[in-house]
């Protein structure tokens, strides 16, 4: 059973920053394609970020420029460093896991494991 658990959502005001948890089992960390997805209030659930096992990145344009994405093997986490936040961003943020070490694309069918996820609020 993977264990994945997000953790870090808060509520912020316009143009801060955040920085989300993913909890997982180091084999996911170092095997696996890995992802964060989010879902805003009342739609549906986007690719914001994906990393390959050998650290391969792809970002949303949305998020390009503020958004990165990490690997800390050591602590076994995958992080989220959010700035320069807008309203845009609120939603639940998900971690997620593709077995296969090299990602297929940003949609949530590819991803076999997911997390609870986390809550993010921008206020304006």
């Amino acid at each position: 059973q993977a264990h994945i658990v997000e953790s870090g959502g808060d509520s912020v005001q316009a143009g801060g920053s955040l920085r989300l948890s993913c909890e997982v089992s180091r084999h996911i960390l170092t095997d696996t394609c890995m992802a964060w997805f989010r879902q805003p209030p009342e739609k549906e659930r986007a690719g914001v970020v994906t990393v390959d096992a050998d650290g391969t990145t792809t970002y949303a344009d949305s998020v390009r420029g503020r958004f990165t994405i990490s690997k800390d093997y050591a602590t076994k986490i995958l992080y989220l460093d959010m700035h320069s936040l807008q309203p845009e961003d609120t939603g639940m943020y998900y971690c997620a896991t593709d077995w296969r070490g090299k990602c297929r694309g940003s949609e949530s069918r590819y991803y076999e494991r997911w997390g609870q996820g986390t809550r993010v609020t921008v206020s304006s």
